[in-house]
């Protein structure tokens, strides 16, 4: 059993020391995966790498109500957590700028774990995403853990408790789903 994971039980049992605890296990590798996500950002985004650790740190341990039932499913929470609050800065900035709307994007173009270019990309992911959720739920946590969060196939598949080969089909598969979503082209299958 890990740290994590022994700490993580403990703040389900009640310890109140137990997210004091967890926080410097985790923080130096959210810190370093949204500063991977962060780098690949469009200049003068307002969104640093600090504040959207701290920011996703806040709403997990912000939630009186939260169960981790384990390591994959906090990291998996905080993947969710970084992927809702960079689409709450793409929606303000798209209302804002372009008066909302989003753009289709091609899938295989985008670098894993990149940036979009512009706020209606990263909200037509989104969307895509919570479509995805609704028909393959493993699928959307590979690919909430791969780009928003920047996971490699081997991370992924250890946080979330599976194969590698799981997750590279997983990932592998949703990329396609996403892309016939996003593009609305349909595929022949049946």
């Amino acid at each position: 059993m890990s740290d994590v994971t022994r700490i993580l039980e403990a703040a389900q049992q009640g310890d109140p020391k137990a997210a004091g605890e967890l926080l410097p296990l985790v923080y130096d590798e959210l810190r370093r995966l949204a500063a991977a996500k962060m780098a690949k950002e469009a200049p003068g985004h307002t969104l640093q790498p600090t504040a959207l650790v701290h920011e996703a740190w806040l709403r997990l341990v912000g939630n009186q109500n939260q169960e981790w039932h384990g390591r994959a499913h906090f990291f998996a929470a905080a993947a969710e957590a970084m992927r809702r609050i960079l689409i709450e800065s793409a929606r303000r900035k798209a209302a804002q700028r372009h008066g909302g709307g989003a753009a289709h994007v091609d899938l295989e173009e985008v670098e894993v774990a990149a940036p979009a270019k512009d706020e209606t990309q990263l909200l037509a992911i989104h969307e895509a995403l919570d479509k995805l959720a609704a028909v393959n739920r493993l699928e959307a946590e590979v690919v909430k853990l791969r780009y928003f969060v920047g996971m490699s196939v081997e991370e992924t598949a250890q946080a979330m408790g599976i194969s590698s080969r799981s997750a590279a089909y997983y990932w592998s598969h949703a990329r396609a789903w996403l892309y016939e979503e996003i593009t609305g082209r349909k595929s022949d299958r049946s």
